[in-house]
Parts: structure tokens; sequence; C-alpha cells
């Protein structure tokens, strides 16, 4: 799903912010540094929404009072908003009228408004032109989402909002401001990611996805019997796809700590024996079974040739069926398997996967309604919403068990059935990507000559061990930790 708005390119920067928890390094950061007010930021506007608190309006929301929203206009598409959310708001609050924009460039149209003073009350914030989130949180200009999370879910009884969300939610819409860690925003989106391939291929000819490494080499020698590349990405704009691959298994061989390590900054994190496992893996599969031309293939080139049987297994998350629907033939029919266990010894089991909430929505600290806005992101977490959202996008959100028993799309189910497979073992993954530029820029370019040019596993994880050591001395550079 575009790196957001344009399909080629801004679903990748979509999940590359996916799980963001710190600074996002954009023009709003200057921007908006001007407009922190005397309170630094801790901004409170939970008594500000002009009603009175109650059972049945636990944010009090002056039910008259209008809901201004700005919804961005991407891979995910507006209808979601405009069908499903708006509808279920008024038919709560029918004296409330909801205005709605939609906007390919979310920084532009939007914070100018911000900056003189006249945000709007519940905003998108993605794309490639998206705000920078940290700096928002900073200067104060986004509300504390704790009562939205503390109140009652609309319609599952007996649960607040947080309740009902999926593990790591609420975490990765978390900032520390002035010492205190809050919630100030919405991680709506939930991507599953993992190996994606024909279904239909691999039923007519008796393969089965791998559970073991020794399962996943043997069917790659037959894959690549029958002429066809078994596995493949693009080098030229997704490395990013086989970065989160090789610290997926990472995380399998010794568990998310190492990702937390590597986040941290920790010394010896990229050169501990997970990611030097990994790597070892990846690169015989890059040495054995990529075409060597993908490194200078865009994405949706790579996925066209999976879509016509040329590459057996690509490495994506769950954007992908709906990215590639126009592309897709009848004899095509997407299916996710997890990431196979690396070593016998692997710390989680095969079945364990690596997913992430993103599409960032916020309510806006100083808005006309804030607690309005807060009120419409209680709409979009209620069951009903979130399964709409689903049917209109292809996507699952972080309202869990929202798409349970709903069978959507082939893609979509399978890669909800892994969810329940994988039980427990979901993982969120990594947030160095979107905290450490330098860093991720270095991963990608690292992984591409692991696997395209016979880069050997040491030489990939000292080269990341440099670089992130590098980061960790850069004064200039504001750390983030995660615990």
């Amino acid at each position: 799903m575009s790196e957001i708005f344009k399909p080629e390119v801004d679903r990748r920067t979509l999940l590359r912010r996916a799980a963001a928890v710190g600074l996002l390094a954009t023009p709003a950061v200057g921007l908006l540094s001007a407009c922190v007010s005397s309170d630094d930021g801790d901004t409170d506007t939970s008594n500000a929404g002009g009603g009175a608190k109650s059972a049945d309006n636990p944010l009090g929301i002056d039910p008259k009072k209008p809901v201004e929203i700005v919804i961005f206009n991407g891979g995910l598409g507006t209808a979601y908003a405009t069908d499903v959310d708006t509808p279920l708001f008024n038919k709560k609050w029918p004296d409330a009228k909801i205005t709605y924009s939609a906007t390919e460039q979310i920084a532009t149209v939007v914070q100018p408004r911000i900056n003189a003073g006249d945000a709007p009350d519940m905003i998108n914030n993605s794309g490639s032109n998206l705000m920078d989130m940290g700096a928002l949180v900073t200067a104060g200009q986004a509300a504390d989402l704790t009562d939205l999370f503390a109140a009652p879910s609309l319609d599952i009884p007996g649960k607040t909002v947080g309740d009902t969300l999926v593990p790591g939610a609420i975490e990765q819409g978390t900032y520390e401001l002035n010492g205190a860690r809050k919630p100030y925003a919405v991680n709506y989106s939930f991507t599953v990611f993992g190996l994606w391939y024909n279904k239909k291929l691999f039923d007519k000819n008796s393969w089965t996805a791998p559970a073991t490494w020794a399962d996943f080499t043997a069917l790659c020698d037959k894959i690549k019997a029958a002429g066809i590349t078994p596995f493949g990405y693009a080098g030229a704009n997704a490395s990013y796809y086989m970065v989160r691959a090789l610290l997926t298994s990472a995380a399998k061989i010794g568990t998310e700590q190492a990702l937390k390590d590597i986040d941290n900054l920790k010394p010896g994190a990229w050169t501990a024996a997970p990611v030097m496992q990994a790597a070892q893996a990846w690169g015989e599969i890059g040495n054995k079974y990529i075409n060597k031309s993908f490194l200078g293939l865009k994405h949706t080139e790579v996925q066209l040739q999976q879509n016509q049987d040329k590459v057996a297994f690509y490495p994506s998350g769950s954007w992908l069926e709906n990215e590639q629907s126009k592309d897709t033939p009848p004899t095509f029919e997407y299916a996710m398997a997890a990431y196979p266990s690396v070593t016998t010894s692997d710390q989680l089991p095969a079945t364990a996967v690596n997913a992430a909430a993103g599409e960032i929505y916020f309510a806006a600290a100083k808005g006309k309604n804030p607690q309005g806005g807060k009120e419409y992101l209680r709409t979009m977490l209620s069951k009903e919403a979130a399964l709409g959202f689903t049917k209109a996008t292809k996507s699952l959100t972080v309202v869990s068990g929202a798409a349970d028993g709903v069978t959507i799309s082939p893609g979509l189910t399978s890669a909800n059935d892994a969810l329940g497979k994988a039980g427990k073992d979901i993982f969120m993954g990594y947030l160095f990507d979107t905290w450490y530029k330098k860093l991720d820029d270095e991963s990608r370019s690292a992984v591409n000559e692991l696997m395209f040019k016979g880069g050997d596993a040491k030489k990939f994880c000292d080269r990341m061990e440099a670089a992130s050591q590098a980061v960790a001395k850069d004064s200039s550079i504001k750390k983030q930790t995660r615990s």
C-alpha cells in the first residue's frame, strides 16, 4: 500500500514508520518548535470537551459541537472515513456535524493550520509528507489520549478501548514528554510480515510452506529446478523488506531482546549470535536462490514477476495483496507463511510472527474540539468500525479479533490465520529505522550487499555494528530507548 500515497513508493514509508515511537526527522521540527506554548507542551485537554461526563459520554464531549477531521488520501483510500466511521459517529451523536477533508500532502496542508492555531480536531498523519509526530508532541499540539484508552469500548461490553487492542498498540503511540510517557497517537492499521507466495502455484506442485530452514532450502531447490526464482525482493527501493526479514529471524533465534538491544544501540548488538546466525542463513539464500538482477529493480517490478509465477517467495507485509490487486491474475491467490525457524534451538517457535501497527491518527490538543476528535477515534476503535475498515482496505486494525471469522480476501485471511497460530508469540519488531536515519540507510545498503553481492555474515554484522556505534557516539543525535 504507496511508500504511501503513490503505490510504488509511499506504502514503504508508512511501514518504515509503522512502529514509530520516537522522533521522525521532517521539516516539521523547525516550524513546530516555534509553536511550543508556555506550558512546555504538557497540554491537558481532559476537561475541555464542553459536555458533562457520563457513562454514555465518558470523554465529556459537547454533543452539538462540530468535529473537523482530515484524512490522508493514500493507499488505504478514504471510504472507511466517509462510509464507515462518520456514519457510526453520527449514529451516536446526530447533532455533531463532521467536517471532512482529504489530502495527499498532510504536512503541507495541516501544518500551517496548526502553527496558526487553527488545527483540525482529528488528523490522519500519514504519507511521505507526514508531520513529525515527535515534534508535535513536544510542541503540545497532540492531545494526551490516556482518557480515550480508559474509556469504555463502544461495542465490546465490559472492556475499555485499551483492553480491546492488540498487545503493543498503545506503546507504539506513546512518547516521552517532560519525564512522563503518555499515549498521544493511535497507530491504527495492523500489518503482518512474512513470506508471501501463490497458494495456487504451491497446491499445483504439492509444495508446502516451510517451517524449518532445512525445509526452506529443500523447497527452494525444488522451485529452482522447476525454472522459478525461489526468493526475491527489489534492491532499488525495497531493501527494507529484507532487513525486516533478517531481523525477524534474529528475533526468533534470540527473542525480541535481540532487536531491543539494536534499538538501544547496545555495544555488540549487531555482532551478537542471533543476528550473526540470521545473516548467515539469509546470505546463503541470497547466494543460491535470488535473481541478482533484482538489485536494480523496484518493488512493483519484482511483485509483478511474482504475479506471473516467475518468483515463488517474496518478503513483505499484509498490504501486498491490496497493492497488487490490479495486476493479480485469477491464477494467483496470495497466502502468507511465517518466516521459518533458522536453528533447532530458536527461542521463539516457527509460528511466531512480526506484526506492527502503523498509520498514525491523533487528536489536536489545541483544536476547537479535541475531545470530539478523541470521540471520533473511539468510534474508529469500535469493533464495527474496525471490521468496516478491513473490508474497505483489506488491512487489519489494532482492534483485536475484529476480523475473526470473516473472509475478506485470501491473503488477508491467511495473515489473520498466521496471527492466530502465533498466539502470544507476536512481536513488534524494531524501531531504529524511524529513530536513526543514518542507521536505517546503512542497513538497507548492507543487506543488499549481503544478498546480492556475496557479502558474508560477519562483514554484514561488523558493518552494522560500526554504524550503530557511530550513531551512539554522535552527541548531535537525540537518543531514544525502549524496554
